[in-house]
């Protein structure tokens, strides 16, 4: 019997033990459970150097989620997606074979994104099966949500809330990837025996620290050489105009992977409300092993960091650091952006290359959004130009 099977075993017997007589029976909560409907379209479009075919995609996701009312402490969630292709279907999904074109990480097919029992008894949760996980900034562990198939999380959850102090800890036994359902160029799965470990204390009023362990150990496919051990810290403020955020970790081999290594990362970025704009300026820094390998975050939402254009999904062995500027402003109902990358290597301090985007958001009714985007990539010393437009629709019921 795997550990997850036996976390589940324990789980689902403390579930079953006696406890305070439930508000609701079972069937009733099922019955008065609540479902909500959403549909999101998008056209994208990749112009990357060296391949003779631009990529068009127009996809789409129907998205179906139902959570249970309480029975006593317990309450039931379900979450499925079907992603599919809607007329242009000139791109590689990374399972139709279609190499001659760019990437658009969109497969075709159903999935199940959630599904999980949850019990609450008061400052402590307990939410054991498929489920979405995100931490503080998805730096190192997020859901990728931007693809039409999510990243979710086979897992037990424990989290325990307070005055002054807060933690959780996981048991993750596989990372449900966008690049399912099933196998392509890229495992739809990584399956292993995973931690994840997270304390936040609030010091003082608008302040916050949150040490980490992300002990990550993937056992199949491509999966090892992403195993890693990370410790860090992250420190958070509102101060004025100005909320800050730093954050330090240390990252070194853990489980089956095959190489050696020992890297650093560090942030800074700090948010400045100066109405009507707003102002970023980051700067993130992840390390090399003297040009061996660099710091890696496979969990994270990696299309948030690094540059829409996503040249930097896997860290060179070189290492990035990425100096980054963003500005925004409303334009009537509309939220306008425009963002700024420098990316140069750790190791050897060479150009790797720079990146312009800028995107708009606009709410066309309370439960319909329009989002336009775009982000040019200008390669000096890293991957090629690459060119990124997108056009998408997200209808919530």
């Amino acid at each position: 019997m795997t550990r997850y099977a036996v976390a589940v075993l324990v789980v689902s017997t403390v579930l079953a033990a006696p406890a305070e007589p439930a508000s609701m029976e079972l069937r009733e909560a099922i019955a008065n459970g609540k479902a909500s409907l959403g549909f999101r379209y998008r056209f994208e479009q990749v112009d990357q150097a060296y391949f003779g075919k631009d990529a068009k995609a127009s996809t789409a996701r129907a998205r179906m989620t139902w959570n249970s009312a309480p029975a006593g402490a317990v309450t039931l969630g379900v979450e499925a997606d079907y992603a599919l292709i809607l007329g242009l279907d000139s791109f590689n999904s990374t399972t139709n074979g279609r190499t001659q074109y760019p990437v658009v990480a969109d497969p075709e097919g159903f999935d199940l994104n959630q599904a999980f029992v949850k019990y609450a008894s008061g400052p402590v949760t307990v939410t054991t099966g498929r489920q979405r996980i995100i931490h503080g900034t998805q730096r190192m562990v997020g859901g990728v949500a931007f693809r039409q198939n999510e990243q979710t999380y086979d897992a037990v959850r424990v989290e325990r809330v307070g005055e002054g102090l807060a933690w959780e800890y996981t048991y993750l036994h596989n990372v449900n990837r966008i690049f399912g359902p099933g196998d392509g160029a890229q495992p739809g799965d990584w399956y292993g025996n995973s931690h994840l470990f997270r304390a936040t204390a609030d010091p003082a009023d608008n302040h916050a620290v949150t040490a980490f362990t992300y002990l990550l150990d993937f056992q199949n496919a491509n999966g090892p050489q992403f195993s890693n051990a990370t410790y860090g810290v992250e420190y958070q403020a509102q101060l004025d105009v100005v909320n800050l955020h730093a954050s330090v970790a240390r990252q070194s081999d853990w489980g089956d992977n095959p190489l050696a290594f020992d890297v650093v990362f560090y942030s800074l970025q700090g948010d400045f409300a100066l109405d009507p704009f707003t102002l970023t300026l980051g700067l993130h820094h992840l390390g090399s092993d003297d040009g061996a390998v660099g710091f890696r975050t496979p969990i994270g939402t990696l299309h948030k960091w690094q540059g829409w254009t996503d040249r930097f999904l896997v860290t060179p062995n070189d290492g990035v650091q990425d100096r980054w500027v963003a500005a925004g402003t409303k334009l009537g109902r509309a939220n306008v952006t425009l963002v700024y990358h420098d990316f140069r290597a750790d190791e050897g301090g060479a150009d790797y290359g720079s990146e312009v985007g800028m995107s708009l958001t606009y709410p066309i009714r309370d439960n319909l959004d329009l989002l336009v985007k775009t982000s040019r990539y200008s390669a000096e010393a890293h991957a090629t130009d690459t060119t990124k437009f997108w056009l998408m629709l997200d209808w919530k019921m």
